[in-house]
């Protein structure tokens, strides 16, 4: 599946207020965010940072898939596609790398 299809079959289940376009996808993806760094700060409570275990893995995954639907669900909402966004992204990551600039801080390294 690419990310065309994903976001086409996710938005299926879209359901929210008109009237909170962006607003109610940006609060998701803020929280479904806050799960996935919630489990992380478990493993390293609980299990000393040990991230080999399947399960802890899987836990960690299904919350990135919350957090998949809801930047679809953002994009739908602003117009944007997301495979064209992952090929934007990719192509400034590779435009960064040739110059050297990886790392640093700023948008227009």
């Amino acid at each position: 599946m690419d990310f065309r299809e994903y976001q086409q079959r996710a938005m299926v289940t879209a359901i929210y207020p008109e009237g909170a376009r962006i607003i109610y996808p940006a609060l998701g993806l803020a929280n479904e965010a806050g799960e996935v760094l919630g489990k992380i700060k478990k493993v390293i409570r609980d299990r000393g940072g040990d991230f080999g275990d399947p399960e802890v893995a899987a836990a960690i995954g299904a919350e990135l898939g919350d957090v998949l639907w809801y930047v679809a669900a953002l994009c739908r909402d602003l117009g944007l596609e997301m495979d064209a966004l992952a090929r934007q992204n990719v192509a400034k990551l590779a435009g960064r790398a040739a110059r050297g600039a990886l790392q640093g801080e700023g948008d227009a390294r």
